[in-house]
């Protein structure tokens, strides 16, 4: 089987030439889940809130509690409760995980005190809102 390329006659190519060249491409990271760290447990199971790095550092330290906090170059990841995404609308820039997991490779930056990983959802998502100065879901007028 061959695959000729536009309209104009140009270069013919083999299926075993696609193929090859297919090889030759990097392979996506497989998805996989934050881990929990030695001697903590998730009783409530475990997603994650990613956020533009710029920001993690302003949103750190307006929590009352922080949970465990991982990081890439890309993204600060914070560790909530299983459907922590629910009746909330994070903001366009937050990248929710259920599952906690995740393609890229961070590393914990912050661990918390406790046995439980868990930053509590509710002050992380007024804190995103506050540094990305977006107004609470729950805040917004409704038109009729």
């Amino acid at each position: 089987m061959a695959v000729r390329g536009g309209s104009d006659g140009g270069q013919v190519l083999s299926l075993d030439t696609l193929v090859r060249l297919r090889r030759g491409l990097p392979t996506p990271a497989a998805p996989r889940r934050l881990p929990v760290p030695d001697g903590m447990t998730a009783p409530l199971g475990c997603d994650a809130v990613a956020v533009p790095a710029r920001f993690g550092p302003l949103i750190l330290p307006r929590l009352p509690r922080v949970g465990c906090v991982y990081a890439d170059e890309a993204h600060w990841w914070w560790i909530v409760p299983s459907d922590s995404d629910y009746a909330l609308e994070w903001p366009a820039a937050v990248r929710y995980s259920t599952g906690a997991v995740v393609l890229d490779t961070p590393r914990l930056i912050y661990r918390s005190d406790g046995t439980v990983p868990y930053t509590p959802p509710i002050p992380l998502y007024l804190a995103l809102c506050r540094v990305m100065g977006i107004t609470p879901s729950w805040s917004r007028q409704i038109s009729a």
